[in-house]
């Protein structure tokens, strides 16, 4: 056909449709327009604006009709302008007619807007290639421009069915949900080319924003509309019209999340698109019912959100992970970290909606909040990154926190879940919690990465996550106030899970080195505070406390603290003696004195049965923690306590208890003035008595383990109490030379035992006393200690370390007299050989005492050849690397280091040296701690004797076999000791074998030697 008569035929036409005045008519012209050549573009220009004028007037006319078969053509490439024309005409018209009413056509509006969309997804990808291989903008525009109607038809489609209930009609409820299925659809593909749409991104995403605000309201409108309430058993689940909304609540859900998602990674321009999409996520489950959440995989969209949440911090760990020269700004770290909190916050928004179904990926939870807090836990020792660790504090922490949170608090859980679920969060991890036991694992960030690649329930796994393991739990108690009954329950059985991770020596360097941000709520206000872990802990535990006092935890918390109450790590056991202070300084009176009595009555049995001298018995412990609990705890019974156990009963019982309380610390400076005084009296009569009645012979032949108790006691007061006055004399100084020369004639072990602990009490009482120093009989002091230290026949017995203790304060206080500093003064030149011995020590503790000893001495002495006090070979000396080369100027190096550090603020900065000493001693106690549980489950497997525990003081008779066997041990120990004596007279070299060996040995003779008293046993 050629133009001519195109033209011409076409012009008829439509002259004769306007002139028309049926419908029937008009509708066969138009189809005539099927049967014309539309090749030229004059032509189709002029059948556009004739369409465009006769579709307003003619409206119906085309949805009463088919004329919407002859737009959107599936093939149409030769003419895409055209095309775009037609298809974007009957979309302006269309949009007009749905805004006002569908009550005839709404079939056919459905119908339209489905192919509109299938059309238009087909060529949006293909007018995006287009673009990057020509720059044809006039067709892009105008299909941007038919996308843009075609969104603006869907929502106004979406209206219009929001003003009508569910159908009844089976091809127009599929026709609703094909509708529904194919309208998102575009709207997701529009929206994930987004960034491919320069000129009108933003008019699409307001158009896709108005989408989604009329499909919910559809949504909505829909589920109300059927009475799911009302009707009551009686609803009909299986209806048509029940299946037809549920399966359009569900796409419109499921879309919405895609939606969310896509926006989620499309970047910072796609925000309003992320926030309107999750909320209106949030807004259909919380207002469907039960029927219509049930039908929703509301499982899979928390898991998608917690995978949101994931992908950001991995992406921040690898950004953060290379090496770092410059502070990250805070900015920078909140950029990151605020799209991440708002996927928390809607997951925690949904899981208290459908706990239950959060509970189906509580595994997926747990791993993503203890990702979190194990993160915020190792940039903590980052100093260039400490913003990144305060942001997360700030954003995250708390919406992880409620995550968790919702879970235990639901009353539609059973607790058996919720007690798996806490199983989960805190497993048991015994073994170390860093890989390979590098001590400077935790400190490097780029091994960070591999947390985000792990799994909750592995092994290897359970060890890195087990500082973000501790920091969750803590912040859990913090927030107890917030959780259910049921759930602080749940958290008192895994106290005891927190000290036995303590006892790692991973985690005791950590909790012990690190410090951590926290939240703290004062009033209106919040405020971030860096604070040390072991802090954060205590502060922690405390709050709990309070949270559970009323409530039936209360109970599996005090058993906690009973059980807890003598622990053998000392960490774990500070931890605890705190909280009992706590407990006691709050607590009412009745409960003060229920606690202190009971104490008290365990303290009177361990008194007759345990050595009071034994640093590590029963006894001790139980007076370290009484100690401890009426210095911090219970002030008030500190009268009370000494009135009953110093005045009331005279006993030598109460005198054994009485020692263990001062050698613990009793704080008899809190005393009321008249007790203070009648204590200190009390203590001079007894130390007087003893020592004007020391008799050499009846102590070498004694084997009372209680003998000199009021030596023991003074020196302790004295040394606490700083009584620099107090009325000791040169009776002192006479005591402590019949100490020194028993030692050297006694040959009784036990004896000689009982000796070395009296000359170091001794010796630090005369520390104390200036004026001692100045005495005539301080000479022979010196010299006599020479002797048993250096020069005589006692020097190579290597238990004397038991006495530097005391010599070391005691060599300090020289500084208060003169010496003649010359080669042939034997005062002066027993005082150099006793500091170079000093000196020479190699163990840290007695390194530190010598260090703090002669720096007391040097800055008072009028000495002035202090270079005589220090051997050339002093183990400060000795380079640090090999241990054997010898520097003169080492020792003057370390020792200014020293004074230094003495009088420098301390300050915590972690570092891999501190962290891999820290470690070195958690190790050395953890050890400690298992050799002391297996002595325990051993003495639990003993069969138990029966104790007589009337007025009279008879030994318990132990049976034949029993004590025929301790006379063996004791013939055993008379030969060991033989052997020992001739392995250090043909070995000089090896002291420090024959010293633990020695130390050994007689912690062998101690526990024969009380296993023997307790029989009767000679």
């Amino acid at each position: 056909m050629d133009g001519s008569r195109s033209s011409g035929d076409l012009q008829s036409i439509l002259d004769a449709i306007s002139s028309s005045d049926v419908v029937e008519s008009r509708v066969q012209l138009l189809k005539k327009l099927e049967d014309l050549d539309l090749s030229s573009k004059p032509d189709l220009i002029s059948l556009v604006e004739s369409l465009v004028d006769v579709t307003r007037r003619y409206w119906h006319v085309i949805f009463l009709s088919d004329l919407h078969s002859l737009i959107f053509w599936e093939d149409f490439t030769c003419l895409d302008t055209t095309q775009c024309l037609l298809n974007r005409t009957i979309l302006l018209v269309a949009v007009k007619r749905v805004e006002k009413d569908t009550t005839d056509c709404l079939p056919q509006f459905l119908t339209l807007g489905v192919k509109a969309s299938i059309w238009c997804r087909k060529h949006l990808k293909m007018t995006l290639m287009s673009i990057q291989e020509s720059q044809e903008e006039e067709h892009s525009n105008l299909f941007f421009q038919l996308l843009l109607d075609a969104l603006k038809f869907s929502a106004a489609s979406f209206s219009a069915l929001a003003r009508y209930p569910p159908s009844e009609d089976k091809a127009l409820m599929n026709m609703v949900e094909n509708f529904t299925l194919e309208e998102l659809s575009l709207m997701i593909e529009s929206v994930s080319e987004i960034q491919s749409i320069r000129e009108f991104g933003s008019e699409l995403l307001k158009a896709v924003q108005m989408v989604i605000g009329v499909t919910i309201k559809f949504s909505e409108f829909h589920s109300q509309a059927l009475d799911w309430e009302s009707a009551g058993e009686k609803f009909d689940k299986t209806s048509s019209s029940v299946n037809h909304v549920i399966n359009v609540h569900k796409c419109i859900v499921e879309k919405l999340c895609e939606l969310g998602t896509i926006a989620a990674k499309g970047g910072g321009g796609l925000v309003t698109i992320l926030n309107v999409s999750w909320k209106g996520v949030f807004n259909l489950l919380q207002h469907g019912n039960v029927v219509l959440s049930s039908k929703v995989n509301i499982a899979a969209i928390i898991l998608n959100l917690v995978s949101l949440v994931i992908e950001p911090l991995k992406c921040a760990a690898v950004t953060w992970s290379s090496v770092t020269k410059e502070t990250v700004s805070a900015t920078d770290a909140r950029r990151i970290f605020l799209p991440v909190k708002f996927f928390l916050i809607n997951a925690v928004k949904i899981s208290c909606l459908c706990p239950c179904q959060a509970y189906l990926v509580h595994k997926e939870i747990i791993l993503c909040v203890l990702m979190i807090s194990t993160y915020k836990v190792w940039l903590s020792s980052e100093k260039l990154l400490e913003t990144v660790t305060e942001a997360i504090t700030e954003l995250l922490e708390q919406p992880s926190l409620d995550l968790v949170k919702c879970i235990l608090n639901s009353t539609d859980l059973k607790q058996d879940l919720k007690h798996e679920l806490m199983d989960l969060l805190f497993t048991s991890a015994t073994e170390r919690c860093f890989p390979d036991g590098d001590p400077t694992v935790c400190f490097k960030i780029d091994s960070m990465n591999g947390v985000f690649n792990t799994n909750c329930e592995g092994a290897n796994d359970a060890k890195t996550l087990l500082l973000g393991r501790i920091n969750f739990l803590l912040n859990l108690m913090r927030h107890s106030f917030d959780l259910s009954d049921d759930a602080k329950l749940l958290i008192t059985t895994k106290l005891n899970w927190l000290l036995d991770i303590l006892v790692q020596e991973d985690v005791y360097a950590s909790v012990l080195l690190l410090q951590v941000p926290f939240l703290y709520f004062s009033g209106k206000t919040t405020e971030l505070k860096w604070l040390p872990l072991l802090s954060s802990l205590s502060h922690a535990l405390k709050t709990f406390m309070v949270a559970v006092s009323k409530n039936h935890a209360w109970l599996e918390l005090q058993s906690f603290l009973l059980d807890n109450l003598l622990h053998p790590h000392f960490l774990c056991w500070d931890i605890v003696m705190e909280l009992w202070c706590f407990m006691l300084r709050y607590a009412d009176n009745g409960l003060v004195n229920g606690v202190i009595s009971n104490l008290f009555s365990v303290m009177k049995l361990l008194a007759s049965s345990e050595p009071v001298l034994v640093y590590s018995s029963a006894l001790r412990k139980m007076a370290r923690s009484i100690t401890m609990l009426l210095t911090y705890g219970a002030q008030t019974k500190l009268n009370e306590i000494y009135e009953s156990i110093f005045i009331q009963d005279k006993s030598q019982l109460s005198t054994v208890i009485w020692v263990a309380l001062i050698l613990e610390g009793f704080p008899l400076n809190l005393l009321s003035e008249k007790m203070k005084n009648i204590a200190i009296q009390s203590m001079t009569r007894d130390y007087w008595s003893f020592i004007e009645n020391f008799n050499e012979t009846s102590m070498l032949a004694s084997s009372s383990v209680t003998i000199g108790l009021p030596v023991f006691s003074a020196s302790t007061t004295i040394q606490s109490m700083k009584l620099s006055t107090f009325d000791i004399d040169v009776r002192t100084l006479k005591f402590l030379l019949a100490l020194l020369r028993s030692y050297k004639i006694s040959g009784v072990e036990q004896a000689k035992g009982i000796c070395r602990k009296l000359i170091s009490e001794t010796l630090g009482i005369i520390s104390c006393m200036k004026h001692l120093y100045a005495a005539n009989e301080m000479e022979e002091v010196i010299l006599e200690l020479e002797k048993l230290f250096i020069s005589g026949p006692t020097a190579s017995d290597a238990l004397l370390y038991e006495c530097k203790s005391g010599l070391a304060p005691f060599l300090a206080g020289l500084a208060h007299i003169k010496m003649t500093e010359t080669d042939d003064n034997a005062k002066s030149c027993a005082v150099w050989e006793l500091y170079h011995m000093l000196f020479k020590e190699r163990h840290w503790a007695f390194i530190h005492l010598g260090l703090t000893a002669f720096g007391y001495f040097a800055a008072r002495t009028s000495c002035d050849e202090l270079w005589r006090f220090v051997p050339q070979n002093a183990a400060l000396s000795y380079d640090l690397e090999s241990g054997k080369q010898v520097n003169e100027e080492g020792f003057m190096l370390e020792f200014k280091i020293f004074l230094e550090k003495e009088m420098a603020l301390l300050t915590v900065t972690p570092s891999s040296e501190q962290l891999a000493l820290l470690m070195k001693e958690g190790l050395v106690l953890k050890d400690m701690l298992n050799t002391s549980l297996k002595l325990c489950g051993t003495g639990n497997k003993c069969k138990s004797m029966e104790i007589d525990e009337g007025p009279s003081s008879r030994k318990r008779k132990l049976p034949e076999g029993i004590s025929k066997g301790m006379e063996l041990l004791k013939n055993g120990l008379k030969v060991m000791r033989q052997g020992l004596s001739l392995l250090e007279e043909s070995h000089f070299d090896s002291r420090e074998l024959h010293n633990k060996l020695r130390s050994h040995f007689s912690g062998l003779e101690d526990e024969i030697f009380r296993l023997g008293s307790q029989g009767g046993v000679d």
